[in-house]
């Protein structure tokens, strides 16, 4: 339909035209600005806008009920009707769903249903933009060159159910990366931010972190693979804990797949996972980090089902005073597996630290400990230890005595973050933070440091 139409005209007009059993309907309207530069220079930036709508056709048999669900974008109102009709045809095809389950039931509509959706623009960038002109002038001075990208997404989304639900959500989501250079590109750091309106990114903070990092790395330190005590900045917890969250759904761990499931049968909740007193959870309603509070399921998998869709969603705890409490189920999987409904949520947070900065945790070292920038290329070795592989990068530095005194070469690690929280020796404060790895994907999270004694470095990986 036209840009004109608004979204939850669209739901309905797809509501009316469906003749299955039950139809959801999915709504999101999206629209981005960005911001982009290189060598202290802008060199792009834009605002895009797109629509894309989702139909989850529903059709009972006498084995069950089927599903079908079809996805496309900028669909007309020619187009509509033939959506819906594949959708439908798609679940005629299929055989029953496993996990279906009868469709949430009517609640009050969401306030503002009926509005237009929110939308961001190259405004949002009013106040950041002339700070990072200054960045740029400071970096020419101080003989550094900045790189990264400012990004802004909005997307509303509509959700309506053959069964009266009416529910949309809005969710502003930030991200600021950005890296400094020597001119000769031997050294390089990184920093990042996830925001929700950049009115909270202190530049100027960002800069001075990274031309201290980039002054650290002026010396320079072989070392070889080896384990190593480790300090891990809360962007490289964020990125292990994600992927650990994505690796705990409830039903591939009582089915013995995963690191969650119990030797013999069943699965870990209620083990020890941390002799720290770390609490793992997830919280629509987190200050800062909010997101839907409502199941918003464009397809089922082994976390997530479509029949959930609307399904309200609460504070959950994932591991409490270092406790396994919950694994990720949808409501089908909570019937198999005998534990509560907990679906995922769009955020994760990590406290129950000992309140101190990572710089207060650098100066508490006594003895030799590796500092870490960030993570990334991370790949799954074995689900049933959850093993995990990657790469550090923009800068691994040496700390002795309470003071980093250089930088050292890049190493490829082998860990599992479960194993991580078993042997972890302190965790300090939580703040909110951009994982690096997953940032495409997933960026509202607040973690602490941890201090690792024995971070296992597999080998030596060579570049910045």
């Amino acid at each position: 339909m036209s840009r004109s139409s608004k979204p939850y005209e669209i739901v309905e007009r797809a509501l009316e035209l469906s003749s299955t059993d039950g139809c959801m309907v999915i709504a999101d309207e999206q629209s981005s600005a960005n911001l982009r530069w290189a060598g202290n220079a802008l060199t792009t930036n834009g605002v895009t806008r797109g629509r894309t709508l989702t139909v989850i056709a529903t059709v009972d048999g006498s084995q069950g009920t089927a599903s079908g669900v079809v996805s496309r974008s900028a669909v007309t109102a020619d187009e509509l009707e033939p959506l819906v009709r594949a959708a439908e045809s798609a679940a005629r095809k299929s055989d029953p769903a496993e996990d279906a389950q009868p469709l949430v039931g009517d609640a009050e509509p969401t306030a503002g249903f009926r509005d237009a959706p929110a939308e961001t623009s190259s405004a949002v960038f009013a106040r950041f933009a002339p700070a990072l002109g200054e960045a740029f002038a400071r970096a020419r001075a101080g003989g550094r060159e900045l790189y990264g990208f400012a990004s802004h997404e909005m997307t509303s989304t509509y959700l309506g159910t053959s069964t009266g639900l009416r529910l949309r959500h809005d969710q502003p989501n930030g991200t600021l990366e950005l890296n400094a250079k020597s001119p000769d590109r031997s050294r390089s750091a990184w920093a990042g931010v996830a925001t929700r309106d950049f009115q909270d990114v202190d530049l100027a903070d960002l800069d001075a972190e990274l031309a201290q990092r980039l002054g650290w790395a002026e010396r320079r330190i072989e070392l070889p693979a080896g384990r190593y005590e480790t300090l891990l900045p809360p962007t490289a917890v964020a990125d292990l804990l994600i992927y650990q969250l994505w690796s705990a759904a409830a039903r591939d761990a009582a089915e013995g797949r995963t690191v969650f499931s119990k030797p013999g049968g069943g699965t870990r909740v209620g083990e020890t996972l941390s002799p720290l007193p770390l609490r793992l959870r997830s919280d629509p309603h987190e200050p800062g980090l909010e997101s839907a509070p409502f199941v918003i399921a464009h397809s089922s998998g082994d976390d997530a089902s479509v029949f959930d869709n609307g399904l309200p969603l609460s504070a959950t705890d994932w591991v409490r005073g270092g406790r396994l409490e919950h694994l990720v189920t949808t409501r089908h999987s909570a019937g198999l597996t005998g534990l509560p409904v907990a679906p995922g949520a769009g955020n994760l947070i990590l406290d129950g630290g000992n309140g101190r900065s990572l710089e207060e945790m650098v100066a508490a070292t006594t003895g030799r400990a590796l500092l870490l920038t960030c993570l990334w290329y991370i790949r799954e070795v074995d689900p049933a230890t959850l093993l995990l592989t990657g790469l550090t990068r923009d800068g691994v530095y040496l700390v002795e005595g309470g003071e980093v005194v250089g930088a050292v070469n890049n190493f490829r690690f082998n860990e599992s973050p479960v194993d991580l929280l078993s042997r972890a020796t302190e965790a300090g404060r939580t703040q909110k933070t951009l994982p690096r790895e997953w940032g495409d994907w997933f960026t509202r999270a607040a973690m602490p440091a941890l201090r690792v004694p024995d971070f296992n470095m597999s080998s030596v990986s060579r570049g910045v």
